[in-house]
């Protein structure tokens, strides 16, 4: 029996890739999936084969192709290390322009066709998809525990499209203050603000030992529901 979700890499512009998650049906409404600071990794890529099985053509791009194209790194020890060194080298200027060319490669694919687009992603990924919301034509943006978002709010008078975001309550990196702000700024827009007692930065993550079953499903559930609305 074959896999109902169709994956494969492809080109996004030179040198630079990203990995493709087709919907059971072969087409549908699109999803940029931004990465965490770990890479497209087994992670990442299930998630954009768990999002393309909602109905999404999902296209996860490989943000740290200039430094280490391809990377998948573990969460502890000398990969996270890695990880930090990577995404302090990750300039904002490379981070819009990638942001920018995934946005238009996936509205460019012919699954995609006229249908609307979206970006979500975490952490790092989280804000990369705050930032496609407030410079690019996304359609709608999916945050998930997005560090730093709160230090680029000015961003948010920028924002048109419909935005949800997803907050731990119990996240070192990023305290109860920087939440509210957020939830400040966006006041008056098209926005959510969800947070979810109990749970740790890196909740949607299986792989990480903060991982957060109830919290993970939930926010899924709310992520597709709203993405739904907005894209479909």
């Amino acid at each position: 029996m074959s896999l109902p979700v169709k994956t494969q890499w492809i080109p996004i512009a030179p040198g630079f890739e990203g990995y493709l998650a087709l919907p059971p049906a072969g087409r549908g409404p699109g999803l940029v999936l931004f990465q965490e600071i770990f890479g497209v990794n087994a992670h990442i890529r299930a998630v954009a084969e768990q999002y393309a099985l909602d109905g999404f053509v999902v296209l996860a791009p490989d943000v740290f192709w200039r430094a280490a194209p391809r990377v998948e790194l573990g969460y502890e020890g000398a990969d996270r290390e890695r990880a930090f060194g990577l995404m302090q080298g990750y300039a904002a200027d490379q981070a819009l322009a990638d942001i920018a060319a995934s946005v238009k490669a996936l509205r460019a694919r012919p699954e995609v066709g006229s249908a609307k687009v979206g970006a979500f992603g975490y952490c790092m990924g989280g804000r990369l998809a705050y930032l496609a919301a407030a410079t690019t034509d996304v359609d709608a943006a999916v945050p998930f525990y997005g560090g730093g978002i709160h230090t680029q709010l000015e961003h948010a008078r920028s924002i048109r499209c419909p935005v949800q975001f997803h907050y731990a309550e119990k996240d070192d990196h990023i305290p109860p203050s920087a939440v509210e702000a957020v939830r400040e700024a966006m006041a008056g827009r098209q926005a959510e603000v969800h947070v979810y007692p109990g749970a740790m930065h890196g909740f949607n993550c299986w792989a990480r030992a903060s991982y957060h079953a109830p919290s993970a499903a939930l926010a899924h559930g709310r992520a597709t529901a709203f993405l739904a609305r907005t894209l479909f």
